[in-house]
């Protein structure tokens, strides 16, 4: 009986089970249409946290080139605007998405304006900065950090805002998620 009250004990002092995978979100497209990212399961991802008025905003271009390249062969771009750095991000959604369409003609997936970073986080990013990871844990230091996603939802890599989209290392790391 005192191991059956123990082993209870530990069992009930554990954490709850976090999300096991970017498959376990629901978020908000730029319309507000509620999307469940389990709907992207066997597809490789790259997440982004996207301005319109930061000196990276540029790197939608090779995010829509890349988005278009790769599209059909199981790769989806996906932008999260955030305002958490500079204020670089003011817009309303509406106004982001005639932004993004109008001046980079961005055909990928875009999301409803998130908080990548503080105390009112979007759970997404919550797991995306504490998941198990290769290149860096934690805060997001600017906009246009770039997560690499595998096709089974996990984090396989994530790129600083000054690595550009189609630099090689970039490439090489979707072409490999692709492939497996």
């Amino acid at each position: 009986m005192k191991k059956f009250l123990i082993a209870a004990l530990a069992l009930a002092t554990m954490p709850l089970l976090a999300e096991d995978s970017v498959h376990d979100f629901k978020v908000k497209n730029i319309k507000g249409e509620d999307i469940d990212l389990s709907g992207y399961k066997g597809k490789v991802l790259l997440i982004v946290n996207v301005a319109s008025k930061c000196g990276a905003t540029p790197q939608y271009d090779p995010l829509q080139s890349i988005h278009a390249k790769y599209a059909d062969k199981g790769l989806v771009v996906m932008g999260f605007p955030a305002n958490n750095f500079g204020g670089q991000e003011p817009g309303s959604d509406s106004e982001i998405a005639e932004f993004c369409t109008s001046s980079y003609s961005v055909e990928f997936p875009m999301f409803s304006k998130v908080s990548v970073k503080g105390d009112d986080k979007a759970p997404l990013f919550a797991y995306l900065t504490s998941a198990g990871n290769p290149d860096k844990q934690g805060d997001i230091g600017w906009n246009f950090e770039k997560f690499l996603i595998g096709k089974d939802g996990k984090l396989v890599r994530r790129f600083a805002t000054r690595t550009q989209p189609d630099d090689a290392e970039v490439i090489a790391a979707i072409e490999k998620a692709l492939a497996e």
